[in-house]
C-alpha cells in the first residue's frame, strides 16, 4: 500500500539527566521504548536528535560566575573594560554579565540599537525616524537615550534591559556607563580593553577593533575556552551557547560530542539493524514574525552530527513541475510524470529552475530547527527527538 504520511517529528520523553549519566544507553532505550509503546518501528535514515542541554548536563559542563570573573580579569586587565553588542537575554547573557562585571572596576556597556544581534528590540525604526536618529552613525549616551525614548520594555519579557543590565553591573561591584552605538570602534573612545559579545559577527568585530588599535580584545568564545580552577569550559566556543543554571552558575555549550552521536548510531544499528542518523541540536535558526527575534543565540545549530546529515536538500519543487513542465497533464498522468522527474533528477540541482523555492539551508540547520520546535524550551520533557520520513520524497 502506498504510504500516506510524510515527515513525522516525535518528542521522546526521557529521564532528568545528571552529570555522569550514560547518554548512549539513555537515548537508545528511550527511542526504542517510545517506538514500542506507540506501535511503530525504526527505519533506515531516521534521525535521532538530542538537545545540547542534556549533553552538557551529562558532561557536567558548568562554571561559576567567579570563574568567568577570573578569566576576564586575566585577559582584559581588570580595570575599565568595554562590553559591546550583548544580546538582551536574562537566560543567555545576564549571568555572564555578572561574571564579566566581577572581573572589572568599570564596565562601559555599549548596546547596539534599535535591536540586538538576534532581533531583541530596544527601539523601533519608527522611533528612530521620528527622533531623527541615524543608527549607522549616531552615538547616544544614556541620558540622550532616555531623553528621546524614555523607558522601553521588551515586548515579551517586560524587562527594561538597559536598567536591568546596569543594575547587574553595579550589584557585581563595578561602575557602569551605558552608550548606544553600532560601530564597534566607538568603544575605543572609552577604553582599549574590549569584550565583544556578539555571536555570529564576532570575527569581523574583533578584526575591526584590533585594526583600530585596541590593546586587548576578547570575544565570548575566548572566555572559559579552558578550565579555570576545575570549571567547565568549551575550547571552541567558550561562553557562547551558555545559559543560566543558577544565580551564580552557567551551563556551557557541550564540549566535543562527535563520539557520542556516532556511538548512539552504532548502538541503534546493533539493536535494530537500521542505519539512523544522529545529531545534537541547540537553538533552531528561524525568525519570529511578531517579535522579530532570530532564534539562533547558540554559535551553531548543531555541534555534532553523523555524516549522513552533511549537505543541503536536493529537491524539486512539485508545484513548479505541475505548473510548468507538466501543465497540460492531470490525474495519474501528472503523478507519473512528476514521479519520473524525481527519480531521474540530477544529484546537484543548483541552478535548476525546477528547484527554485526549495529551502537552501544546511540539513543540520533545517532538522535542528524542526527538533527545537518539537521539543520546545519548557516543561514538555522531551529532550530527545525522533524524526521519520525527512528524506522521503513523492515517490517513496
Amino acid at each position: 500500500m502506498e504510504r500516506k504520511v510524510g515527515t513525522i517529528s516525535r518528542g521522546i520523553r526521557g529521564p532528568i539527566i545528571r552529570e555522569g549519566d550514560n547518554l548512549v544507553d539513555i537515548a537508545v532505550t528511550s527511542v526504542l521504548e517510545a517506538a514500542k509503546s506507540e506501535g511503530y518501528s525504526l527505519r533506515d535514515r531516521d534521525v535521532v536528535a538530542l538537545t545540547e542541554s542534556i549533553v552538557a548536563r551529562a558532561q557536567g559542563n558548568y562554571a561559576s560566575v567567579q570563574a568567568i570573573a577570573e578569566d576576564v580579569k586575566a585577559k582584559l586587565g581588570g580595570e575599565t573594560i568595554g562590553v559591546i553588542f550583548p544580546i538582551l537575554s536574562r537566560n543567555r547573557f545576564a549571568i555572564c554579565l555578572k561574571g564579566i562585571a566581577m572581573g572589572a572596576k568599570k564596565v562601559v556597556l555599549m548596546l547596539s540599537y534599535p535591536s540586538d544581534e538576534v532581533g531583541n528590540a530596544l527601539l523601533t525604526y519608527d522611533q528612530l525616524d521620528e527622533a531623527g536618529i541615524n543608527p549607522y552613525s549616531d552615538v547616544l549616551t544614556l541620558d540622550k537615550y532616555r531623553e528621546l525614548f524614555g523607558e522601553n520594555k521588551h515586548e515579551f519579557t517586560g524587562v527594561d534591559y538597559v536598567q536591568y543590565y546596569s543594575d547587574i553591573i553595579t550589584a557585581a561591584g563595578a561602575e557602569v556607563e551605558v552608550i548606544f552605538a553600532n560601530d564597534p570602534r566607538t568603544i575605543l573612545k572609552y577604553t582599549d580593553c574590549v569584550m565583544t559579545c556578539d555571536i555570529h559577527t564576532r570575527a569581523r568585530t574583533k578584526r575591526l577593533l584590533k585594526a583600530a588599535g585596541a590593546k586587548a580584545v576578547c570575544g565570548m568564545d575566548d572566555i572559559l575556552n579552558s578550565s579555570i580552577n576545575g570549571s567547565g569550559y568549551n575550547a571552541k566556543y567558550g561562553l557562547l551557547g551558555s545559559n543560566k543554571s543558577t544565580e551564580d552558575q552557567i551551563k556551557l555549550f557541550p564540549r566535543e560530542c562527535q563520539d557520542l552521536v556516532e556511538a548512539i548510531q552504532a548502538k541503534l544499528l546493533e539493536e535494530t539493524g537500521k542505519h539512523v542518523e544522529v545529531m545534537v541540536y541547540g537553538d533552531g535558526a528561524f525568525k519570529d514574525p511578531q517579535g522579530k527575534i532570530w532564534e539562533l543565540a547558540d554559535p551553531v545549530v548543531s555541534p555534532a552530527f553523523t555524516s549522513g546529515l552533511i549537505g543541503t536538500p536536493n529537491e524539486l519543487k512539485l508545484k513548479y513541475l505541475a505548473d510548468n513542465d507538466f501543465k497540460n497533464l492531470s490525474g495519474a498522468e501528472l503523478k507519473e510524470a512528476i514521479s519520473k522527474s524525481i527519480k531521474e533528477k540530477d544529484s546537484n540541482l543548483v541552478g535548476n529552475m525546477a528547484s527554485q523555492g526549495t529551502t537552501p539551508r544546511q540539513l543540520t540547520d533545517l532538522i535542528g530547527s524542526l527538533c527545537d520546535l518539537t521539543s520546545g524550551s519548557g516543561d514538555k520533557g522531551t529532550p530527545i527527538i525522533h524524526i521519520q520520513g525527512y528524506f522521503d520524497n513523492f515517490t517513496d
